[in-house]
């Protein structure tokens, strides 16, 4: 049975510094991003793109909602399995390419830090990786390579 799920989100600039976008460089790339009454995301763009630095940009979310599917499903998929994760903390990185006035993701690399419970979970905790990633909407729907490179340890 097929379900269809919705997220809807507003996005609203704030860089208009009184004359809009009258220019390159006469306009902030500020904006916030809300949805159902959660507390808003500061964002603008990269640095490299006159983006402000204190706030994030679309590129950094993509790569945390990549780590964020990845160690959601994990989880799930542990739970399932009887593997106890007692911590996990992941170093994402993501490699975009710049070409023109556009560019692209070549990959995002994830880089979980996992730790159960006992040393007879760290080899399914290992393999659970794999299926998480199989299981991930988010990547699932990009068109470059989501790799990983887990590290599990006992606490």
């Amino acid at each position: 049975m097929r379900r269809t799920h919705t997220y809807d989100v507003v996005v609203t600039w704030t860089g208009n510094r009184g004359t809009g976008t009258s220019g390159y460089r006469d306009y902030a790339r500020d904006h916030g991003i809300e949805a159902d009454g959660r507390e808003p995301i500061e964002g603008s763009s990269d640095p490299a793109f006159r983006g402000d630095k204190t706030r994030w940009n679309p590129e950094q979310l993509l790569v945390a909602a990549l780590s964020q599917c990845h160690m959601l499903s994990y989880l799930h998929m542990c739970a399932v399995a009887n593997v106890v994760v007692t911590g996990y903390v992941d170093r994402a990185h993501g490699t975009m390419e710049q070409s023109g006035d556009g560019g692209h993701f070549t990959e995002v690399v994830l880089r979980p830090e996992v730790t159960v419970a006992a040393p007879e979970m760290v080899d399914a905790a290992e393999r659970l990786h794999a299926d998480a990633h199989r299981s991930c909407f988010i990547a699932s729907s990009v068109n470059f390579p989501v790799r990983h490179a887990p590290i599990v340890r006992t606490a």
